[in-house]
Order: C-alpha cells, then structure tokens, then sequence
C-alpha cells in the first residue's frame, strides 16, 4: 500500500495499491537509463530479459511505450512457462520477433535485462563486451569482478552501495569505488562520460521518493477524471478540539 500524507497536518488523505506503481516507476528509470546510455538512440538489434516475471513484463511494455524498437527479444527464465508467456506477450502484444534461450545467448544481447529474484551473484566471470547496456535492476545477479570492469551507472550512490548489491559486493572486495562512474542524474546533465570501451551497467536501488510522486500523479488524475473513491469519514476526527 502506498498511503500519501498531507504534509501540513500528517493526516492520510489517499490511498493506494502501490505494486503498480513501484513497478512502472521501475521500469520508467530503467527505460531512461537505457536510453542515456545508448547515447539517445532507441534501437537496439537484440534485447534480452533474465527473468520473466511481473516486472520484466513492465519494463519490456515501458521500452515499447517509449518508441523502442528492436530486431528480437530473447528470454532466460528458470521456470520455462514464464519464459514462454514473456514470449508471448513480445509476440501478441508488440508484434516482436521473440525466442526462449539459455542464459549464456541472453548475455550477449545488446541490452540486457536483470529482472530476477536472485539473492547472490551467479553470473561470475566477465561476459559482457564493449558498447553491452545491462539494466541490472534486480541488483544481485553480478559478481564483483563484472562490476568492476564496467561504467556503472547508480540512481543513487549511497542506497545502492548497500544490503549487499553487485556494487556493493564489488566495493567489498576491492576496497575502493573508483569503478562507479557516476548518477543517472549526472549522466543526464553531461557532467559524465561513458568509456566506450567497457560495457555500462546500471544499478537502480529505488528511491521510496520516487513511488510517492508517481502515486500522487496517479492521485490527481483519479480525482480530475472522478475515478477516485472517497472515504467519508476514515478519521473518528481531525481537529485538534
């Protein structure tokens, strides 16, 4: 649940089903991410997804809504029927060009997508080639070794370098964070560059900051198009006598 507060009295004044929106806020920052990195450009010859489940779905969505095009969708998951509905859903819904794989073709995709439940790294050695775009969204599928040969891109450096992530893991073990390029947010001003030479990661914690604009967006469209469902009377009362 996503519960929006006035800040003037602390009192709730919506509520919401927050999984949607965290889901489509993920998928937004990941699609900008995508397109930063590949320099503006919104094609791509092969996407893959590495985990097939409700947010790779969204994000695969967020890339069409964006003007996306590619040349074929392939897609890893451990359980076969969801790697096949993701296919599906590429085919019927978008009119894609799309085909299950095993997880090492899914690595070589121009982008690739992390969307798993994975706890720890188990892609380990160094896979990715120069110019690769890695949307590591699930945050825990990379060894130290991948990270610190990449750009890394992070929403936020702080949050991310935590709870055991990739980059955190990498910072780790390597006692230092020289290999994290930067922010989103910088790369967007052009205050960074990418190296051409190493693929480029990026890394979103998620910011809880971010759910909140995106539910208060969702809050004033309800209420313009009179889809919102009031609540008369949800406090026993407000006034302070």
């Amino acid at each position: 649940m996503l519960i929006l507060n006035d800040p003037l009295t602390g009192y709730a004044f919506a509520c919401l089903e927050a999984s949607r929106i965290s889901a489509m806020r993920t998928a937004a920052s990941a699609v900008l991410a995508a397109r930063w990195m590949n320099r503006q450009q919104r094609h791509v010859g092969r996407m893959s997804f590495i985990g097939a489940g409700f947010i790779a779905r969204t994000i695969l969505d967020m890339f069409v809504s964006d003007g996306w095009t590619m040349d074929a969708v392939s897609v890893f998951d451990q359980h076969q029927d969801s790697a096949l509905a993701l296919v599906g859903h590429a085919a019927s819904h978008h009119g894609l060009h799309s085909e299950p794989g095993d997880l090492a073709t899914c690595l070589q995709a121009d982008v690739v997508v992390f969307a798993t439940t994975a706890p720890s790294p188990y892609v380990l050695e160094p896979v990715f080639q120069p110019g690769q775009l890695v949307l590591n969204i699930s945050l825990r599928d990379l060894g130290p070794e991948i990270i610190a040969q990449a750009n890394n891109i992070l929403d936020d450096v702080e949050h991310c370098l935590k709870a055991q992530t990739s980059p955190d893991l990498a910072v780790q073990q390597y006692q230092h964070r020289s290999f994290i390029t930067r922010t989103l947010a910088q790369l967007m001003t052009g205050q960074v560059e990418l190296s051409p030479d190493k693929a480029s990661i990026f890394s979103p914690f998620g910011l809880g900051v971010l759910d909140l604009a995106v539910g208060q967006r969702v809050y004033r469209q309800a209420v313009a198009e009179g889809s919102a469902l009031p609540v008369p009377q949800f406090f026993f009362e407000s006034a302070r006598w």
